[in-house]
């Protein structure tokens, strides 16, 4: 099953995701679940992400995200995991 990861980070936490990034990109290789991912732009800055991720249930999904260095990190203002069904692409 497919689930999008939605992330938005709080204000001003642009260094906590810069300093971070390279450990979630590893977290992403290294899980090995992620189908598609990249981050939400505002005045062409980083202020979210967008990562859909095929897990078996949504506790598996859930679990991702609990386990990205982004959240440790604390950068997330709030976090939403919902199935999704791919249509198109």
């Amino acid at each position: 099953m497919l689930f999008a990861v939605i992330c938005r980070d709080k204000p001003g936490h642009l260094q906590t995701r810069l300093d971070t990034r390279a450990a979630h990109l590893a977290y992403i290789e290294a899980t090995g679940i992620v189908k598609m991912a990249g981050p939400f732009l505002e005045a062409g800055q980083m202020c979210g992400s967008l990562v859909v991720v095929e897990a078996n249930d949504l506790a598996g999904a859930e679990a991702w995200a609990a386990g990205d260095p982004y959240a440790a990190a604390g950068l997330f203002e709030s976090v939403s995991v919902t199935e999704w069904k791919k249509v198109i692409g």
